[in-house]
């Protein structure tokens, strides 16, 4: 017994990390984890535009009056109003120098089998670069929902882009002072959660309603309060009657509710998945990972990493769009 206990924890001397260098489509796969892994991505929320290197141009078509009695001759009829949105995507890059010493013992402990993920990673390289991708992760989710262009590291996100369609007379405010609103504002507690979601859900647009892809996106906080009011703590009588047992459906009267994380507090959005748009140059090649072992260099026990890719947002047709929390 103690022969094989000793097999099995047997000491590995530290790993020779060499400079080496992912670039091209290999570098793609990684920065493919990395954006992915976002809530909104990965659970494909929106309508995701790869390989997008510049700008892309998407084509909003509105026709009306198109419908007329028959004739022998042909008599055009209606109109056709073709309007554009443009996605360009902001190049963005994660310049970070790490000790190696800090994370050896955390990779050499998964190796031994000391964890509860599946996918272990099998080179240091690996274990690294899936730390920093975990972290540009969390910050891509942050930036599709509340980014600003302008902001050092951001890329525009939904809500400013939903703000920006309202005060132009486009997407669908519910909050009090503006023309054609829903008179409806504050914060989301357990005990309003299901009259505010219902507010939103009374304002979507009968040409949308309906639809297979539309979907309710809540934040955190909202999505928690829901489940609360759900559970029985804010009426006594809870979902068929299960009180705080189990997870309560995430839907309202039959449309999809979901948790995105990077979205504010306070915030729901009622829009289909095809109308909203994440941008970025996937596997293209603007995509670049670089490791760096400094080691060889300057004789330090730095590490580098280095990530370029690119990454944004953009709504379609925003009178098809409903938002709670504009303010």
């Amino acid at each position: 017994m103690n022969n094989l206990s000793n097999k099995r924890l047997q000491k590995f001397a530290e790993p020779t990390i060499t400079a080496t260098t992912y670039s091209g489509e290999f570098a793609g796969q990684y920065i493919a984890a990395a954006l992915l892994s976002a809530n909104t991505l990965d659970k494909k929320l929106v309508t995701i535009m790869p390989n997008v290197k510049y700008k892309e141009v998407i084509q909003k078509v509105a026709t009306s009056g198109i419908v007329q009695d028959a004739s022998c001759d042909f008599v055009t009829s209606g109109s056709v109003t073709l309007t554009e949105a443009v996605i360009t995507p902001k190049e963005l890059q994660v310049n970070l120098t790490l000790c190696k010493q800090n994370f050896v013992a955390s990779w050499q402990a998964l190796q031994l089998g000391y964890s509860a993920f599946d996918e272990i990673p099998k080179t240091f390289n690996d274990y690294l670069v899936s730390y920093v991708g975990a972290q540009v992760a969390a910050a891509t989710e942050t930036s599709i929902w509340q980014g600003t262009t302008a902001t050092n590291g951001e890329f525009g996100g939904f809500q400013n882009l939903l703000s920006a369609s309202i005060a132009a007379g486009g997407a669908t405010a519910v909050l009090p002072a503006l023309t054609g609103s829903v008179i409806d504002s504050g914060s989301i507690t357990s005990a309003n959660v299901i009259n505010k979601i219902g507010n939103v859900y009374n304002t979507i647009p009968n040409t949308v309603f309906g639809k297979e892809d539309l979907v309710i996106y809540v934040s955190t906080n909202v999505a928690k309060a829901y489940q609360t009011a759900l559970g029985g703590n804010a009426n006594q009588s809870g979902f068929n009657t299960q009180m705080n047992v189990g997870e309560k459906p995430f839907n309202y009267q039959g449309i999809e509710i979901v948790m995105c994380p990077g979205m504010a507090s306070n915030k729901i959005v009622a829009a289909q998945k095809s109308n909203l748009f994440f941008a970025t140059g996937l596997l293209s090649d603007y995509n670049e990972v670089r490791v760096l072992d400094m080691a060889n260099i300057d004789g330090s026990q730095n590490y580098r990493i280095v990530m370029r890719y690119t990454a944004g947002t953009q709504i379609g047709i925003g009178s098809d769009i409903v938002y709670y929390g504009a303010y």
